[in-house]
């Protein structure tokens, strides 16, 4: 009788070990799934990919922050303030030549954006904050110029949606990832491009989704001026 007792007390035990172990578990579960990473100092990643997770501490906040719909960037504006795609964009505003650049003038409304109303526009993030040298890339637009159009190639810009390797598929990087690493400084937050607006920046790791496309550039044929015999 002991003996008989003494097996049932052992499956009660362990009926209510199982059942509690079970209900942490699932409890634990219920726990959003993906929490953006706060310290980033322990993150060891190829050189390639450590830029993703650069504004991963923003990550909610972008997922919080209001879309005034008036003022919001276009991939129009996007590609009309650069000479061609894939170029730096170029400064849309008069710049003080007295002032410093980086992070004494510029980063103090491109490091982290936000609206600016002297301008009445969001102002993008800049994907590489720690390059103070502004304008060593970025030069001002310049609207009178003694110079006629050439000939160039125009070399067309990514479309958008039409990059999936498969239907259904995570959409590929139509774009080279140097001083682009940073994927939440153009893709989140309502000064990103309304078109190419990720709904989901709290999943920071996006190239665990994302791949580069290994598309090969067209060849464009060989430049010739105009009116220039061989």
């Amino acid at each position: 009788m002991k003996k008989r007792l003494g097996i049932i007390s052992l499956f009660v035990i362990l009926f209510i070990a199982f059942i509690t172990i079970w209900n942490y578990s699932y409890q634990i579960g219920l726990e959003e799934a993906y929490i953006p990473i706060e310290d980033t100092s322990n993150v060891y990643a190829i050189p390639s990919e450590s830029g993703v997770f650069k504004r991963s501490e923003h990550a909610m906040d972008y997922e919080n922050m209001p879309v005034d719909k008036n003022h919001q960037r276009s991939l129009t504006t996007y590609y009309k303030n650069r000479a061609y795609h894939g170029a730096p964009p170029s400064i849309p505003h008069v710049v003080d030549e007295q002032q410093n650049m980086g992070g004494q003038s510029c980063l103090k409304c491109h490091e982290n954006g936000g609206f600016t109303e002297k301008y009445q526009a969001y102002a993008p993030v800049t994907p590489h904050p720690e390059l103070v040298n502004c304008k060593q890339c970025h030069v001002e637009q310049n609207t009178q110029t003694l110079f006629k159009s050439g000939n160039y190639a125009h070399v067309m810009a990514p479309e958008v949606g039409v990059n999936n390797a498969l239907l259904g598929s995570p959409p590929m990087i139509p774009h080279q990832i140097q001083l682009r690493e940073n994927c939440l400084s153009c893709h989140a937050g309502p000064s990103a491009p309304k078109e190419i607006r990720v709904s989901h920046p709290e999943r920071v790791n996006c190239r665990q989704c994302h791949v580069p496309s290994t598309k090969e550039m067209t060849r464009v044929g060989t430049f010739k001026r105009a009116g220039h015999e061989e």
